[in-house]
């Protein structure tokens, strides 16, 4: 809007092909991300969202587009995102499977974009080698156990390694953000305007994009427009049914939360990140969730935030009861969506696991074949 040229997710880029949105938004390298749009970026600008309040999101927009698989699926779907709440029973299978993981990934995405697609272990931290970075890439087709860092790496010292994206030219000016952001503040009432203003001078200050800035002027009223007035697409904060303090947390899953942003706090505070303006915003934006963190976290050890049995169970022992529940009320209402609209994370989940085997099984069918032409080219050289 503070240029008037449009914007293109990056699967679309993949699937679609390149066109001209200048534009792109990225989840990669997350496991939900790809890199589509080939070598046409120039510059990065990094997303910072509370590590709670992106657990909550991401679910639901899984669940908006039926846990699909492929990108057709996810298609289809589109017209669902921000429609509803997700019934909680699905959150809460969801998180149980994956939070503790999916905490993992955040800090790893933030140290992906600022080191320039320096190589690391997204459960250790540690630099890693390539062969171990493309396993871990494939989070689907590999156990954790797999994905072990002693057993993949082990003791040998590591060669710092970049991902071939960012070493090759692909992001002209590379993959380091030029800028920091924050998700919540574009969308606070009070702070919102100068996030806005934040942006545009970042475009304002690009020789290839500045001269399409429109006038500072103007840059309130699209704020005002898009965010108080709802005029642009529908977004999260337009999503109808549950509130973030019915989203509950274990004391468990909010000490990891708390864990690596006290990890990001350290490590970019500290020299040398402590000199650039994008690593100062990093810490100032993950104090600021930290302390609601923590706030929750005491709130839930004192008592006062109280959690019920289904914040405690495993997800497999969830289902059991749910089902059992289901059985003996068929006719009961569901808690937030009607039962024929009830989609079913487990399916997700499931065919995670059946993309792994069929994943496992096409790699060995490719390294019996080697091995076969390899056999094959030793006995004629004989």
């Amino acid at each position: 809007a503070l240029t008037g040229w449009p914007a293109k997710d990056e699967w679309d880029f993949e699937f679609l092909g390149t066109s001209n949105h200048p534009f792109i938004k990225a989840n990669y390298p997350h496991h939900e991300g790809i890199w589509g749009w080939g070598g046409v970026a120039d510059q990065s600008i990094i997303m910072i969202r509370n590590i709670r309040r992106s657990m909550v999101e991401y679910h639901d927009i899984l669940w908006d587009i039926g846990y699909a698989k492929t990108w057709e699926d996810a298609s289809l779907n589109l017209e669902n995102l921000y429609s509803g709440a997700p019934p909680i029973e699905d959150f809460f299978a969801w998180r149980d499977w994956r939070v503790m993981e999916e905490c993992h990934w955040y800090g790893w995405f933030i140290d992906y974009w600022m080191e320039g697609g320096l190589m690391r272990d997204m459960f250790t931290h540690k630099i890693t080698t390539p062969e171990h970075w493309n396993m871990l890439m494939m989070p689907t087709v590999y156990t954790l156990a797999e994905l072990d860092y002693d057993l993949v790496v082990g003791d040998d010292e590591v060669t710092p390694s970049y991902d071939p994206h960012c070493n090759n030219g692909d992001v002209t000016d590379g993959c380091e953000p030029i800028a920091v952001i924050s998700a919540e503040k574009l969308r606070d009432y009070d702070e919102g305007p100068a996030e806005t203003a934040r942006i545009a001078n970042v475009l304002l200050k690009d020789s290839r994009m500045g001269k399409y800035v429109i006038d500072p002027k103007a840059w309130d009223c699209i704020w005002t427009e898009l965010i108080v007035k709802h005029k642009g697409l529908k977004t999260v904060h337009q999503r109808p049914g549950f509130v973030e303090k019915d989203y509950n947390f274990s004391s468990e899953m909010l000490e990891e939360m708390i864990w690596q942003l006290d990890r990001l706090i350290g490590k970019y505070s500290a020299s040398p990140w402590n000199t650039k303006d994008t690593a100062n915003r990093i810490v100032e934006l993950i104090v600021e969730h930290r302390s609601l963190i923590q706030t929750e976290l005491n709130e839930v050890n004192s008592g006062v935030r109280k959690l019920s049995e289904r914040d405690f169970l495993g997800p497999k022992e969830r289902r059991r009861r749910l089902k059992v529940k289901e059985e003996a009320d068929p006719d009961g209402a569901t808690s937030s969506t009607a039962k024929k609209d009830k989609k079913d994370p487990t399916e997700y989940f499931n065919e995670l696991e059946r993309k792994a085997f069929r994943e496992k099984r096409k790699a060995r069918r490719v390294k019996r074949r080697q091995a076969q032409r390899a056999k094959k080219e030793a006995d004629a050289m004989l």
